[in-house]
């Protein structure tokens, strides 16, 4: 079995989960990030094993072009199929981008 680390803080002793159906919801309480966990993750595309939790942003605009974090969620990805999103998380530390930015298109 995987090690279980809060993806936005990477802290592993301060974690509480609850069953609900197939997954299980963990709290960190160290950073108060909620996210839902399959024990047995797989990659959409591909079915592999080998895929690794990272945390997503969710940008909201707040004024003008201005954008903020509001949130984050998790995602899994996979070695093979998103190793480049993979190897850009991995070197930035930092949460990926969404997938569309509220503020595309403006000036």
């Amino acid at each position: 079995m995987d090690d279980l680390v809060c993806p936005n803080c990477h802290r592993d002793d301060d974690l509480a989960g609850e069953r609900r159906g197939e997954l299980i919801r963990i709290t960190c309480a160290t950073c108060n990030l909620t996210w839902d966990r399959d024990p047995s993750p797989r990659c959409k595309t591909c079915g592999n094993r080998d895929v690794r939790v990272a945390p997503k942003a969710v940008w909201e605009r707040v004024r003008g072009n201005q954008i903020i974090t509001v949130a984050l969620t998790t995602v899994h990805l996979c070695s093979t199929c998103d190793a480049d999103t993979l190897r850009a998380w991995l070197n930035s530390g930092t949460p990926i981008a969404p997938d569309e930015n509220p503020a595309a298109g403006l000036k």
